[in-house]
């Protein structure tokens, strides 16, 4: 079964170029376009899309209000959110993987990062791209330290490997095979620190992992 996508994107031919990429490749099928937040909100909230794959900047809402409305604390039946951005370093990522969403990329990334975020959001993974998202979360919780919820139990040795594997991007498959574990013992392992940390996701445990300074900026 295909995945299905919605893109949000003001820039038409951005847009266009989102569209042409995800729909070229097999087990992805692109079932709505949007030129602005509103449009965005009302597409996905009809078409109930796999993966939402929205700019940050757009007019009417932007994309962390309609990541908010769409996976945010609250929504009981959260949305796989995808954002993109033309800036390396913008203000408003934060706020976007606070809201919920599963994934940061920028546009230039590439077709190959981009499908592989698609797939990971699908999946109920999220992919944290090394060279951004990761030292974005660890420069803006420098910026702004907040202070971290505390597990409702300890967290385990094994469970501090894997998060500190989930905080630098690597997948439920690489940190199997980084780990020499199965592939279900790291399910497992993410589910539990979901449940100790409050976590809806795994990008925000990593934003726990560089709020409590388990993990930092290489």
């Amino acid at each position: 079964m295909s995945i299905r996508v919605v893109v949000a994107d003001d820039q038409d031919l951005v847009r266009t170029g989102l569209v042409m990429i995800l729909g070229a490749q097999p087990g992805l099928e692109v079932v709505g376009e949007a030129a602005d937040g509103l449009a965005a909100l009302d597409l996905a909230t009809r078409l109930r899309p796999d993966v939402l794959l929205v700019d940050i900047r757009m007019p009417g809402l932007d994309g962390v209000e309609v990541t908010r409305r769409l996976a945010g604390p609250g929504v009981t039946d959260p949305m796989a959110v995808v954002v993109i951005t033309t800036f390396d370093l913008d203000e408003y990522v934060l706020g976007a993987l606070r809201a919920g969403a599963r994934g940061f990329l920028l546009k230039d990334a590439g077709p190959e990062l981009l499908v592989q975020a698609i797939h990971a959001a699908a999946n109920g993974d999220a992919l944290i791209a090394p060279n951004v998202t990761r030292r974005l979360l660890a420069t803006f919780a420098d910026q702004a330290p907040v202070v971290p919820v505390q597990p409702i139990d300890p967290l385990t040795e094994r469970e501090e490997e894997v998060l500190a594997l989930v905080a630098r991007g690597r997948t439920n498959a690489e940190i199997a095979t980084e780990l020499f574990v199965g592939l279900s013992t790291v399910k497992t392992h993410v589910a539990s620190l979901m449940t100790k940390l409050g976590a809806r996701n795994r990008v925000e445990i990593a934003m726990w992992a560089y709020d409590t300074r388990r993990v930092r900026a290489d």
